[in-house]
Parts: structure tokens; C-alpha cells; sequence
């Protein structure tokens, strides 16, 4: 899902500190909003916010040194001129950067056409930046998982699987081991760009690991800050099974990579049957290796089809 909403208020608002920004002018409309078929069109974050630009309508219009100098560097019909046509773009709120002042035509022009300005000393580029990263966590499209999410070897993975088959207690062993906790039972995904997915942890479970037969178990107080992540991408889901279910339904597992469409983006898959005896840890462990090895171009099963093959071909010419 991807929320349509935001208003002017609750940008400003969010960033009053940080940004030590100034409300000065359109205060008559603070819930203004971004346009909701703009935030459906958008690629990424950066589509809703840069510099001012006459071409790109609908989205936050930075004005900087330079557009400053822009909108008053003429005559005064012509200035007039520039300044009115920013209310065709219908932004959702003008941002003043770079220490600049507001010109007064601008300022006029926000009260009257109700648009919010705000005005910063901060740098543009930081404001971009810090901008286009609020709205891209905002309007992201997400989803939520049931699993557990770790960091292993660096690769941010996904456990999960059929009920009552331990991931739980499959996640604390792999802390054990060194790696990382992200998320037990609930995970947070998000689309940040076209081709990434970042998983996250709900505020309410942050830290915390649910093992049966002893509760929730604080990660960060029993292993320390190192075995836990606030975020990872989203770059393998591990899938358990019963030792019947792999076989019922996955009785021909190619050899080619699995993958499962998350967010209209495609991740690798391992599935891993779970019966008496495995040890799950080294599996996964294995698993993630194996896929650091495919990222990297890496693919033993087709070198051993080419091993395979040229070695038929070598005995034939015998």
C-alpha cells in the first residue's frame, strides 16, 4: 500500500528542528496536501521535491540563491511574471533555502493563492536531501510480513515459513552466532527506489524476540548493541517447510534461482525442508553464502553443467 496523504503541517512540523525552518506566509491552508496522482506517478522521493522549475508541477519548489536571483533579477513585470506562474504548478508548499529572503512578491503571492512558505537558512541541497528522504519513508509503498528479519553476513534475509517450525528460535541462534536481529514476527517492507526493498522494525517490537516456553527476550540487553539492526535490504527470503510439504510441493526445485515478488520487485527464495536432525543454522548460513556468491556472478551449478559437459565432450573424442 502506498499512503496518498500528507499535509503542509505535519512536513513542517516534523522538521522544525532539524531544519530550524520559518512558517512566513499561506498559513490559511496548512493541510494543504500533495496531489494524490502525483504521489502515484512518482518513481522515487525526488520526483515530488527539487529546485523551482516551471516543467515539473505538483511537487515541493525549492528556491535557492540562484532561483532567488532568478525570480528578481529583471524588470518588475517580468519578475511579476515569474512569481505568478509558481501558482500554476500548484506546489504543495515553497521552500525558501540558502539564507535567502523571500521576495515580498512571493510571499504576497503564497497568502494569496494559500500556499505554504517556508523559509530556512539551512543549505538547499541539505533541504532536498532531507526532504526527499522524510517523503520517500512517507509515501513509500509497504507491506507487512510475517517472519523473522536478520542480518546475516551482511545480506539483509527474511525467515520464513509454515507455523510451529521455529524461526524464533532459529533467529536467536543465528544472534548467537554473530549475526544480527532486525524484526521477530512482524517486519515492516518498504519500497525505496525501483529495483530496493528495506525491511524494518515496528516500534512496538524493536529489539525483542518471542521464544516459546520463555517469552519475549530483550536481544540488545542480552547480547549487546551489535545484535541489533534498526534496518537492512531486503535481499533473500528463507522459506521453511515440512520435510512433506517440500516434497508435495516442491518435488522438482529448479536449479535455477527461486524468487518471490515482494512489492513488484523480485527476491531470491531458498526453500529449506525442517525435520529432526538439520541443522538449520549452518543451513541458512549456507544459503546466504550461496547467494553472495550469485549476486557476485557466481553460479556453481552452472559451472558444474560446463565442467559436465566438457568432460562428455572429452571422453566422446576418445
Amino acid at each position: 500500500m502506498k499512503p496518498t496523504s500528507m499535509s503542509a503541517e505535519a512536513l513542517f512540523e516534523a522538521h522544525r528542528q532539524a531544519l530550524r525552518w520559518e512558517w512566513i506566509a499561506g498559513h490559511a491552508h496548512p493541510e494543504r496536501r500533495f496531489d494524490e496522482k502525483a504521489i502515484r506517478d512518482a518513481r522515487s522521493a525526488a520526483d515530488l521535491v527539487g529546485y523551482l522549475n516551471y516543467i515539473h508541477p505538483y511537487r515541493v519548489q525549492l528556491v535557492g540563491r540562484r532561483e532567488v536571483a532568478y525570480l528578481t533579477g529583471s524588470d518588475a513585470e517580468a519578475c511579476e511574471r515569474r512569481i505568478s506562474r509558481i501558482v500554476t504548478l500548484e506546489p504543495p508548499v515553497i521552500i525558501v533555502a540558502d539564507d535567502q529572503v523571500a521576495p515580498d512578491r512571493l510571499v504576497a503571492m503564497c497568502d494569496r493563492a494559500e500556499i505554504p512558505l517556508f523559509v530556512t537558512q539551512e543549505s538547499a541541497g541539505h533541504v532536498i536531501d532531507v526532504v526527499r528522504g522524510y517523503l520517500g519513508r512517507h509515501f513509500a509503498d509497504r507491506t507487512t510480513r510475517h517472519g523473522v528479519f536478520m542480518d546475516i553476513l551482511g545480506l539483509g534475509v527474511l525467515l520464513t515459513g509454515e507455523s510451529g517450525l521455529g524461526k524464533s528460535e532459529l533467529g536467536l541462534e543465528l544472534v548467537s552466532r554473530g549475526h544480527g536481529l532486525v524484526a521477530d514476527d512482524a517486519v515492516d517492507i518498504f519500497r525505496t527506489s525501483q529495483t530496493t526493498l528495506e525491511g524494518r522494525c515496528p516500534d512496538l517490537l524493536q529489539n525483542l524476540l518471542e521464544v516459546r516456553g520463555i517469552g519475549l527476550l530483550d536481544i540488545k540487553a542480552i547480547f549487546g548493541e551489535t545484535a541489533v539492526r534498526r534496518k537492512m535490504k531486503l535481499q533473500l527470503i528463507v522459506h521453511l517447510v515440512h520435510q512433506s510439504t517440500l516434497e508435495r510441493e516442491f518435488e522438482r526445485l529448479p536449479y535455477e534461482p527461486l524468487y518471490e515478488e515482494v512489492l513488484g520487485i523480485d527476491v531470491r527464495k531458498v526453500v529449506i525442508a525442517v525435520y529432526a536432525g538439520r541443522n538449520l543454522a549452518v543451513l541458512v548460513e549456507a544459503a546466504v553464502r550461496n547467494t553472495v556468491l550469485q549476486l557476485r556472478g557466481i553460479d556453481t551449478y552452472q559451472e558444474f553443467i560446463a565442467r559436465h559437459q566438457k568432460a562428455m565432450e572429452e571422453g566422446g573424442d576418445k
